[in-house]
């Protein structure tokens, strides 16, 4: 039976190996029968000489149509430790995912053929691969301490990339598309079927699902230089790239992709171990509830004020504590205690919907407190002023979201699995 979540780093084994490569780098290439010879003498010598475990380079030929297929399987036939791999559909992705699937090395790689990374890098790259440290690596050319030579053109499609994929998908690793990557094999196994696209956005797909699935991901300052002679269209890129962000964010939306299957354990420190008497995952999912929270009372107040035109603070406070409500358990349930998929999401809803019928009991007897209080009916007029009401009001939200935090854990997102957090627990 299929373990469900993937098991704790551990240092790869470097002795023992049984002939195995710890490093498999991949070079995808396609109709590069003039770079491809120098790229691959050069990576093999680096290699050799500084890599202090068994490699392998493997020239993954992406559909060519020139000498590139002949020259990668006469270096594989020349050179220890080079092989080559032949598809008949073009595409890197394509290209990376066959081959890392297919590979037996423990810690797989790949870079671009123009070799626009120092190879310098390669080392500080894998290394938190192979001691366990880390899911993935990747190569930043806009990390703190990275030097970069290329056009503004690029650099400014770049900055702009990064840009949006912060703010559409929340990512927060700095540079998608360096051609520069490693991965564990365990993760790679479990990873890749996610992955959907076949060509350049291939990376930033595997990037972001590593990263909401809470995989960590270790970034290595590069030095950079622009390849001139670069076949890439820029504006055919950026628009399947952003074809790619509206598909993989409509995935996470929806909750359909089972990020549960990348979860790791907390590793051997004394402070991951639980704790008697104290619930796991409480102080994480606290700092979830009170963000959802305060967006939620910013949003109840907004509606409440917009609502408060037209109608009287008690017809204004249930429609704005009742579409608020929607909205916080919604967000409580996928971020705060990490419900994915459709499974009981209307039972949830309607869980939810109690809970806020006790928010609307503590909401609207302050307001008809206060009504007694100042003797006004409750209108607009009279001795009741809209700012008391608001702050009347946001007290007696703060007493109920204490309540509502813990309804929330104990009867509407229970832990079911005693004595375990479970963040990607689809119920």
């Amino acid at each position: 039976m299929e373990c469900l979540t993937l098991p704790a780093r551990e240092h790869v084994p470097v002795r023992d190996t049984g002939g195995r490569p710890v490093l498999d780098v991949v070079i995808p290439v396609y109709n590069e029968e003039k770079d491809l010879g120098p790229c691959v003498l050069r990576l093999h010598a680096h290699l050799a000489r500084t890599f202090p475990y068994g490699f392998r380079i493997t020239v993954a030929d992406n559909a060519s149509t020139d000498g590139t297929p002949a020259l990668a399987a006469r270096m594989a036939a020349e050179l220890p430790g080079v092989r080559s791999v032949r598809l008949e559909q073009k595409g890197r992705g394509r290209a990376l995912r066959t081959v890392w699937s297919r590979s037996d090395a423990p810690v797989l790689a790949y870079m671009d053929v123009d070799l626009s990374t120092d190879l310098n890098a390669l080392l500080p790259l894998v290394a938190p691969l192979i001691s366990g440290h880390s899911d993935l690596a990747i190569g930043s050319r806009l990390a703190g301490g990275s030097r970069v030579v290329r056009g503004p053109k690029r650099e400014l499609v770049s900055r702009t990339y990064n840009l949006i994929l912060r703010g559409s998908l929340a990512a927060r690793f700095s540079d998608a598309q360096c051609g520069f990557k490693a991965i564990r094999r365990e993760v790679a196994e479990r990873l890749l079927p996610m992955v959907e696209d076949p060509g350049w956005f291939f990376d930033t797909e595997m990037l972001v699902l590593a990263e909401r699935a809470g995989l960590r991901i270790h970034e290595v300052p590069v030095d950079w230089v622009d390849d001139p002679d670069s076949t890439v269209h820029i504006l055919r890129t950026a628009a399947e790239d952003l074809k790619g962000v509206w598909r993989v964010g409509l995935a996470l939306t929806k909750g359909t992709l089972p990020l549960d299957r990348l979860a790791r354990p907390f590793g051997d420190d004394p402070r991951d171990r639980a704790l008697s008497g104290v619930p796991g995952g409480l102080a994480r999912q606290l700092v979830g509830f009170c963000v959802v929270g305060a967006l939620s009372t910013l949003l109840y107040l907004a509606l409440y004020s917009a609502f408060r035109a037209g109608a009287g603070p008690q017809a204004a406070n249930g429609a704005a504590l009742l579409l608020s409500a929607v909205a916080n358990t919604a967000a409580n349930r996928r971020l705060t205690f990490g419900v994915r998929g459709r499974e009981r999401a209307v039972r949830h809803q309607a869980q939810g919907l109690v809970v806020f019928a006790i928010g609307l009991a503590l909401t609207s007897g302050s307001l008809a407190a206060l009504a007694a209080a100042t003797g006004s009916p409750g209108a607009s007029g009279g001795g009741t002023g809209h700012g008391t009401e608001l702050a009347v009001l946001i007290a007696a939200n703060l007493a109920a979201t204490v309540l509502r935090f813990l309804l929330f854990r104990a009867w509407v997102f229970p832990d079911r699995r005693a004595g375990h957090d479970t963040p990607g627990d689809t119920r």
